[in-house]
């Protein structure tokens, strides 16, 4: 059966899209399937956990711009993704709801490798924690509490990132690093 223009759209767009409901992929482009490894049939009706490098980022991003999809039915964001291979990515995300009321219900991303815009310096799982906590805006003390460590602890990962990083503060960190600001 041959498809329609907007069949051919969606499976050629030059960037990923994916549909989701409560965080199950319930369809997704070609591109998308290629940037992340897969062959589309193995990414359909299975839950996003698989593309994060951790059940823990995972479940941190869940949050991550649900005001903002209540308030505005959209969101977007810079954040490192999980390849098949295992390979990590920097990847720019934008989503839409339909819902508001209950965004995750139903979800329409898009995803762009920006890879290749992104500084190329590894970053340990704690301070990928730390960074996304630090781009929703939370003190070390609320961090601390998350990750059940010490502020101190966490003021000594800030520290390191930002001289991994060279610069001088959090807003050019999280600049450099997800594009907050």
């Amino acid at each position: 059966m041959p498809q329609t223009l907007g069949e051919i759209a969606f499976d050629l767009a030059p960037i990923g899209v994916v549909l989701t409901e409560n965080r199950i992929i319930k369809s997704c482009n070609k591109t998308f399937a290629h940037m992340f490894g897969y062959a589309r049939e193995e990414l359909l009706d299975q839950s996003f956990r698989m593309l994060y490098p951790s059940a823990s980022e995972f479940d941190a991003i869940r949050n991550v711009g649900l005001n903002a999809l209540r308030e505005t039915g959209q969101y977007s964001d810079e954040r490192i993704m999980h390849r098949r291979d295992g390979t990590m990515f920097w990847t720019r995300v934008r989503v839409a709801t339909p819902n508001p009321d209950d965004p995750l219900s139903r979800a329409i991303l898009s995803f762009a490798d920006i890879s290749g815009q992104r500084p190329e310096v590894e970053l340990t799982a704690r301070e990928k924690q730390v960074v996304m906590r630090l781009g929703q805006g939370l003190t070390s003390k609320e961090i601390a509490r998350e990750l059940n460590l010490s502020p101190r602890t966490i003021d000594d990962y800030r520290a390191r990132l930002l001289q991994k990083f060279g610069v001088r503060n959090i807003a050019e960190l999280l600049s450099k690093i997800i594009g907050v600001v």
